[in-house]
């Protein structure tokens, strides 16, 4: 049954009192698969194929999608919890579109003043990536917006606090490796990577809805990167 999410509990408990209890090797797994297999990927990416072709991109999103599916494996079968626990399924679907929207227009306004602050040009990767076809260009982007969102802000914060960190570390751990997991664009990017992290993060924290999340972000790199290819 859909309910308002508004007030609604911050983690598994109230009180985690889970954390008496021993952390199960399927959540240790999957905070290592949150936190840490994008910016393996992408490392190994940068050191082995530094400069962007089809074929790698296409082989990098298929990990990194398989690493999103590992994730739901773990929750549903190794954790044995609902996609509710990682902020799934939380709101209506209207109330997600619309935060959605909302999530968007604010990352929109303070990453462009960011970028303009900046002189941001995207790093020199840029070139490359902007040559691959404007399908894979768009699967990308929306791959980002729901991958990124359910390893740092669903999955990340939900199990850390959890495991007991409390709500800071819970959330300072994910925006951080979120932010320098962008370090090859520069500190431009980082600094761009970390406001919207922090606006992302906050609005998860309040609605608790990680499909608007998921929405958001993708709205942004879409209406960023995408949108002017189509009326150029």
């Amino acid at each position: 049954m859909e309910t308002d999410n508004v007030g609604a509990p911050f983690g598994l408990t109230s009180n985690q009192s889970s954390v008496s209890k021993k952390v199960s090797p399927a959540t240790w797994a999957g905070l290592a698969i949150s936190l840490f297999a994008l910016v393996v990927i992408r490392q190994a990416f940068v050191f082995f194929v530094p400069e962007t072709t089809f074929a790698s991109a296409i082989l990098k999103e298929a990990l990194i999608w398989l690493n999103a599916v590992a994730l739901i494996v773990i929750i549903r079968r190794g954790e044995h919890l609902p996609l509710r626990s990682i902020g799934l399924g939380t709101a209506r679907w209207w109330k997600s579109i619309l935060w959605g929207f909302i999530i968007a227009i604010v990352s929109a306004v303070v990453v462009g003043a960011l970028a303009y602050a900046t002189s941001y040009g995207h790093g020199p990767g840029s070139s490359a990536f902007e040559k691959l076809p404007l399908w894979l260009i768009t699967a990308i982007i929306l791959r980002a917006g729901v991958v990124e969102e359910l390893f740092y802000r669903g999955y990340a914060i939900e199990r850390l606090q959890m495991i007991g960190l409390g709500r800071v570390w819970s959330v300072a751990i994910p925006l951080v490796i979120f932010s320098l997991g962008h370090w090859s664009g520069g500190a431009a990017n980082i600094l761009i990577a970390f406001a919207a992290g922090l606006i992302l993060t906050g609005f998860y924290l309040w609605r608790r809805d990680l499909a608007a999340n998921m929405i958001g972000h993708g709205l942004v790199d879409f209406v960023a990167n995408v949108l002017p290819k189509l009326f150029s």
